[in-house]
């Protein structure tokens, strides 16, 4: 038996409500039940149900209402077995019922489970989140007079505060999905409620959506402004201010991943020695309390640091079930560009599948929420090849239970002075390295000749890398015998000189020069112009460009510079080097080949990759305009073959590493520099991978004034506001706008003002300045007209008809949406229309015209389907089965919340707790 004053006062029983009578009784009931099991005076009844004016025969009529109140108290009695009814004592009547029948009882009761400071948080969270799910609306719904509206603003605060209570717990324990499910919900319910703004905005932050969080505050701002005349509270504006500032420590991660992070690279086959090395290892990091978390394995290049590190990481890879991390930080890359920090954490962030929207703007942002997702986790973190602490400190985790392994050139002394353990990577003494060549060649042939053994030994000078490729040459050509060998590397020489000793035979270079001697000629041209490629793999076409001869003969090529170790071809058709031979190669191609060769080269590689990125492009969103033209692909490359959309995405998602370096090629290169960023952006942009785009597009606004090009200028500035509109800098977007528009108005292109009116369109309506939003898709209507521009024209009558019906213009809206939707379908524009048709759908559900707003957004979601735009999609489907269940079809509502839950969760998108929750709560 349930009294449910939430919402409408209802008596249930077994699930099923009672006829509790006239609007009059239900009011004499919910007096009765707010207090129930305590007396009530006849004198507070009256006053309960007619407040300070009651008719002369009010209690007479109460006395009716009592009576048929007991007959209905009397059937809940038969139904349930449980006594009930209403009894007269002295000090008034009481309704006899245990009070936890109350639904208001209940909520009192969780609530006061979720201050008890003897509960853990999880339990005083859970207490606070079942009270709020119990709410149905506000109590006692209908019922006018000023006890009922006195009621209704007690328990809206009491809802307000546990609501409030409950979102600081669920941040701190790191639900922060759960957080920003329900606060926005809130939010708009409480439009003028600062401390759930708070919380909003720290849970965005929380979730590294700072740029969202300083949105919410503009728009927190302005309304307050418009209703009360006033600012945000200190809380509040000191919690912007602290986010702009990137002051502000990131609270809780985003959901835990799906799975644990396994980044280490393949083990050694063979492995050998360093048995001293692995049982220090272990002795320093392993038992419950281990002496040092960082240790630094230091030594000479070639000395076989990252072997080492990687093989003991996976001997020990089970004791850390929160997975492996691992990243090559280029500290002494050949190319002098080593990994920054940033990007080494953003990587990180990634591989914890954190979304690329949520990874905060700055560095020390995305350091905290590193480092918070690594809090309650055991990981084992690898950082190979680091140039100084200084770029070592950022990616150190603060849990003590993750232990780090950090390889170095450097002693990184600085590190070692904080605390890490030192560990000095030696050359392999006699025993390691005869273990090492008994290991890759076999005993007998050891023992067959066991002084030229010695003598490869000495000539390698113990460095694991020099000998090993000496013993997979051995492995390879068994007929050879080892004294052949090791005359052969004798006659040997080479020019590494940072690796060179008193010795020359000592030198690694000799066994570099003596594996690059035997190849074919056009093996040892391909190998000498791979010093050219900036990494940090290429794939069998781009190497055909880079080498300017067909892929088929490259192939071949590519196998025999594997052989002799080289190269190594991690994945198929895909192939890396090992720094040291990236510059012995690049050494090489340097020597061997002259400055015009070199360039040409590179020419056509850039050239491959950016008619290729072209191409991709093209299926990522069909063109309706037309495209700028590119420079002419150079005679010996070739672009990939990319024949639909399906692998234009492959080859992005395998690629745009590599073209993000590309871009950073020398000045000489600069008009394909802008071409790879005009082509790359999009993919970019697809995939949230804001961070990237602002450097792709820094490059091309380079390019674009070294080359003088005023239009690829403003191209850049256009764009590049774009992604500061999306991390919030809102007064940067504004100067590169402005620049951008100028720069247009310069070459007297119209079309390019329009879409720069557009941005600032696309800008205002974050901040929440819809009017002036307005103001500037009607300017960029007007201007993409004028240029007969029917695209430009489609997407703008779309973006007014959006801030017409958000301005409450709904008719108004309906009409320049539909103006869209006729031209975007005219040009088979299907992302356009489904954008219109979102807008129309808008338009009329604000009209209450239900069933045309459905139709309008299964149109929508119709056309988005397919095009890759998949968190779109499934937001789209959610809001439509949101309006499913406002108009009580449950049945539609749960349909797409689980369409939406399964796009949500293919993509492991955080979104998708959100969803399941509602369906948890729906079949509840």
């Amino acid at each position: 038996m349930e009294f449910l004053l939430f919402g409408e006062v209802q008596l249930r029983v077994a699930g099923k409500p009672l006829d509790v009578g006239t609007p009059r009784q239900q009011a004499v009931l919910a007096a009765l039940a707010v207090d129930a099991g305590r007396p009530v005076s006849m004198e507070t009844l009256i006053d309960r149900v007619w407040g300070d004016d009651p008719p002369g025969e009010a209690r007479n009529v109460v006395y009716s209402h009592l009576s048929r109140i007991r007959q209905v108290l009397a059937e809940a009695t038969e139904l349930t077995g449980t006594k009930t009814g209403i009894t007269r004592r002295n000090a008034g009547y009481v309704l006899e019922i245990d009070s936890g029948a109350v639904d208001l009882n209940r909520f009192a009761r969780l609530v006061e489970r979720g201050n008890d400071a003897g509960e853990t948080d999880d339990e005083r969270a859970a207490a606070l989140r079942e009270a709020l799910l119990s709410w149905r609306g506000a109590p006692l719904a209908g019922m006018p007079g000023d006890w009922a509206d006195g009621v209704r603003a007690a328990w809206h605060r009491r809802r307000l505060d546990a609501a409030v209570h409950w979102g600081e717990l669920e941040l701190r324990l790191g639900r922060t999905d759960a957080v920003l499910a329900a606060m926005s919900d809130l939010a708009a319910e409480y439009p003028l409620v600062e401390p759930l703004e708070v919380l909003l905005m720290r849970a965005l932050h929380a979730a590294g959506r700072d740029a969202e969080a300083v949105e919410r505050y503009a728009v927190v701002r302005h309304r307050l402004a418009d209703a009360l005349g006033t600012d945000p509270g200190p809380e509040l504006r000191a919690l912007h201010e602290a986010i702009l500032r990137g002051e502000l420590p990131t609270a809780a991660p985003p959901a835990p991943p799906s799975s644990s992070p396994a980044q280490l690279p393949p083990d050694t086959p063979g492995f050998a020695g360093r048995e001293n090395a692995l049982r220090r290892l272990g002795e320093v990091t392993g038992g419950p309390s281990p002496a040092a978390r960082v240790v630094v394995l230091s030594g000479t290049a070639g000395v076989g640091k990252t072997t080492l590190a990687v093989h003991w990481a996976h001997s020990v890879a089970r004791g850390f079930p929160g997975g492996q991390l691992y990243v090559n930080l280029r500290g002494f890359d050949p190319t002098g560009s080593p990994m920054t920090p940033a990007a080494a954490v953003r990587g990180f962030l990634e591989a914890l599948e954190v979304p690329g929207e949520r990874i905060p703007t700055t560095l020390d942002a995305q350091v905290g929420l590193y480092r918070t997702l690594l809090a309650n986790r055991r990981v084992l973190i690898v950082l190979d090849n680091a140039r100084d602490a200084g770029q070592v400190r950022p990616l150190l985790p603060g849990a003590r239970a993750c232990v780090v392994v950090v390889t170095s050139r450097d002693q990184l002394a600085g590190l070692v002075t904080e605390g890490a353990h030192p560990l000095v990577v030696d050359l392999l003494d006699d025993a390691e390295a005869h273990a090492v060549l008994r290991r890759r060649i076999g005993t007998g042939r050891i023992a067959a000749d066991p002084a030229a053994a010695e003598e490869i030994i000495g000539l390698c000078a113990h460095l694991p890398l020099a000998l090993a490729v000496v013993a997979a040459r051995a492995a390879t050509y068994p007929a050879f015998s080892l004294a052949a060998l090791a005359e052969q590397l004798r006659d040997a020489r080479g020019s590494l000189d940072e690796f060179a000793g008193a010795d020359v035979a000592t030198d690694p270079r000799a066994v570099f020069s003596w594996s690059y001697l035997l190849l074919d000629p056009a093996a040892a041209r391909l190998f000498r112009l791979l010093g050219l490629h900036l990494g940090p793999d290429i794939g069998t076409r781009a190497a055909a460009s880079l080498a300017g001869l067909p892929t088929t003969r490259v192939r071949p090529l590519l196998s025999e510079l594997a052989n002799a170790h080289l190269v190594a071809e991690h994945a198929p058709g895909r192939y890396t080097m090992h720094d040291l031979l990236r510059a012995y190669a690049d050494e090489l191609v340097h020597e061997a080949d002259s400055p015009a060769d070199r360039e040409t080269a590179v020419h056509r590689m850039l050239g491959h990759y950016s008619h290729t990125a072209y191409h991709a492009d093209g299926f990522l969103d069909p063109r309706l305009e037309v495209p700028p033209a590119l420079t002419p692909l150079p005679a010996g490359a070739e672009a990939e073959r990319i024949v639909d959309r399906g692998r234009a995405l492959a080859w992005f998602e395998t690629e745009h590493r590599v073209l993000l370096q590309a871009v950073a090629v020398g000045a000489e290169f600069d008009a394909r520099v802008w071409e790879l960023a005009w082509a790359l952006r999009r993919f970019l942009t697809m995939r949230g991978h804001w961070h990237d785009e602002s450097d792709v597009l820094s490059a091309a606004l380079n390019a674009a004034r070294r080359l003088g090009d005023e239009r690829k200028q403003a191209f850049a500035h256009l764009h590049l506001g774009g992604t500061h509109v999306w991390f919030g800098r809102y007064d940067e977007a504004g100067a590169d706008f402005q620049a951008a528009a100028k720069l247009y108005t310069a070459v007297e292109d119209v079309v390019g003002r329009a879409y720069v009116h557009r941005q600032f369109a696309w800008m205002l309506d974050r901040q929440g300045t819809v009017a002036e939003a307005l103001a500037h898709a009607e300017q960029a209507l007007d201007l993409f007209r004028a240029a007969e521009h029917l695209t430009g024209q489609a997407a703008s009558l779309n973006a007014v008809g959006w801030f017409r019906t958000l301005l409450g213009e709904h008719s108004v809206a309906i009409g320049y949406c539909r103006q869209a939707i006729d031209l975007q379908t005219q040009l088979g524009d299907r992302m356009g229309a489904a954008q219109s048709w979102h807008s129309l759908g808008h338009a009329h559900k604000q009209l209450g015209d239900h069933d045309q707003a459905i139709t309008c957004y299964e149109k929508a979601v119709y056309l988005l389907h397919g095009n890759g735009y998949l968190v779109t999609e499934a937001r789209l489907i959610i809001e439509l089965a949101n309006l499913h269940r406002d108009l009580g079809d449950l049945t539609s509502a749960r349909s797409g919340w689980q369409r939406a839950h399964d796009i949500l969760a293919g993509l492991a998108h955080p979104e998708a707790d959100a969803v399941r929750e509602r369906l948890t709560e729906t079949h509840s």
